[in-house]
């Protein structure tokens, strides 16, 4: 599944955005992408143009949620199939994630990204070949791509988690260059 490469928006990014608009900024330096990269955003009356793209201004956004363009509209990036499943922005870029609630990776610390680097760093996986089960957003797995794992099988059997990671910037792509067909 390929990645999505749109704009990724909270209520403060949002909120951010409307402001500099109004103050009459005809563009905003910053990230709409959790962090990973810092982009240049230029604002109109009708919205905001992302990488080339416009995208109208966003309706009310809730608090705690991540929002992603549908097509249509910016929609939460959250599936309901027995479980309520979200992608849910933290202080560090990279997000968690929820099912009915409970938090599935710490945050309150350090990073989740960063946690899963810690317990790469004491597998060592230069060269090895890992099984990662429960993969989750995949962050153990790029942690171990880029220390140089040999060839790593990450497993999640969630298929809406699995969807979670196709829109989450930091969660890897297997079909990646910097994957190199090693996940």
């Amino acid at each position: 599944m390929p990645h999505y490469t749109g704009p990724l928006l909270t209520r403060d990014s949002a909120d951010t955005l409307r402001r500099a608009h109004d103050k009459g900024a005809a563009d905003w330096q910053g990230s709409l992408d959790l962090g990973r990269n810092q982009d240049s955003v230029a604002l109109d009356a009708d919205g905001f143009h992302f990488r080339g793209q416009p995208y109208p201004w966003p309706g009310k956004l809730k608090d705690r949620t991540l929002y992603y363009w549908d097509g249509e509209a910016f929609a939460p990036i959250s599936r309901y199939s027995g479980s309520l499943i979200k992608l849910v922005p933290t202080e560090w870029g990279a997000p968690t994630f929820e099912i009915d609630g409970i938090k599935m990776l710490p945050t309150s610390k350090l990073s989740p990204f960063e946690d899963a680097r810690r317990k790469v760093e004491l597998v060592a996986p230069a060269g090895k070949v890992i099984l990662d089960t429960c993969g989750g957003l995949g962050y153990f797995a790029a942690c171990a791509l880029e220390a140089g794992v040999g060839q790593i099988r990450s497993f999640e059997k969630n298929a809406d988690v699995m969807w979670l990671r196709t829109l989450n910037p930091w969660s890897p792509d297997p079909d990646s260059a910097a994957a190199g067909g090693r996940l």
